[in-house]
């Protein structure tokens, strides 16, 4: 899946087994060491399962770290019923960057125009049939930076996207700016995040991915300590939202992503008959 780490060591082990197939159960190469793989096996993946999955969420993670809806939940629970210290924004007339304009991108950006919130975008190959369709303007990185209100991560993890968030991007930015990654964990640099928070520069964050996740998401490590300093250092902040890289998890998502592994393998079958 997406935090399994298919390094060489694992390539070898699968080749001396004799495994034909790879099939990831996600969109990504990123976790994959294709290089090592050769011609030795063949690797696939599922390049689109349920984009409104991801988008859909993080639309809830903006409006839950701005509304501080998780933190009310919280207090209710407890008997606390202030409303202390959970004042928002509106989002009407709001402007929101959007890194990434894929299918995922893309929906996130009609959702978000349904709250009537200007959408400005960045994308290494520009697709002007949508911004004309949806109603949204590409821009420069810089520009994106110091106009957005919330800026939200949706493109793939590669070399030019590695880091991308970090001291030098975060300082152009706007004070207070709510800042979402639904991509991948490596988009952020999470130690220049740390900073950025500490230094109050950074309104508010929602991550449903880490950069180190692999040693945590996806179990329970509640009796454990938790021994990433900065991943402790982030969970510290009252205004940092992390879940546990569940934005895909909808019935329709899980049910595409075995439809498609399934007539992956089908298909590789009658090929190789």
């Amino acid at each position: 899946f997406a935090n399994d780490n298919i390094n060489k060591e694992v390539i070898d082990i699968m080749a001396e087994n004799g495994i034909k197939l790879l099939a990831m159960r996600c969109a990504g190469f990123n976790n994959v060491s294709l290089k090592d793989i050769h011609n030795r096996f063949k690797v696939a993946r599922v390049p689109a399962y349920s984009p409104h999955a991801i988008a859909e969420y993080t639309v809830a993670l903006i409006l839950a770290v701005n509304r501080k809806i998780h933190k009310a939940y919280v207090r209710t629970r407890e008997g606390n019923f202030s409303i202390n210290g959970l004042m928002g924004f509106d989002l009407n007339g709001k402007t929101a960057g959007i890194i990434g304009t894929g299918k995922i991108g893309q929906i996130l950006i009609k959702i978000l125009r349904g709250f009537n919130v200007k959408v400005i975008a960045y994308d290494l190959f520009p697709n002007q049939k949508a911004a004309e369709e949806l109603g949204f303007d590409y821009v420069s990185l810089d520009d994106l930076y110091a106009q957005s209100d919330i800026i939200s991560l949706n493109c793939p993890l590669t070399k030019e996207t590695q880091y991308m968030i970090n001291r030098k991007s975060m300082l152009k930015m706007k004070d207070g700016v709510i800042l979402v990654n639904t991509g991948r964990g490596m988009l952020i640099d999470s130690a220049d995040l740390v900073e950025a928070l500490k230094d109050k520069k950074i309104g508010a964050v929602a991550l449903d991915v880490y950069e180190e996740e692999e040693n945590y998401f996806f179990e329970d490590k509640s009796t454990q300590v938790i021994e990433d300093d900065i991943l402790g250092r982030l969970l510290s902040f009252y205004n940092v939202l992390l879940t546990s890289h569940q934005a895909y998890f909808t019935k329709e998502a899980v049910d595409a992503i075995t439809l498609a592994t399934l007539n992956l393998l089908k298909t590789l079958l009658k090929v190789k008959n």
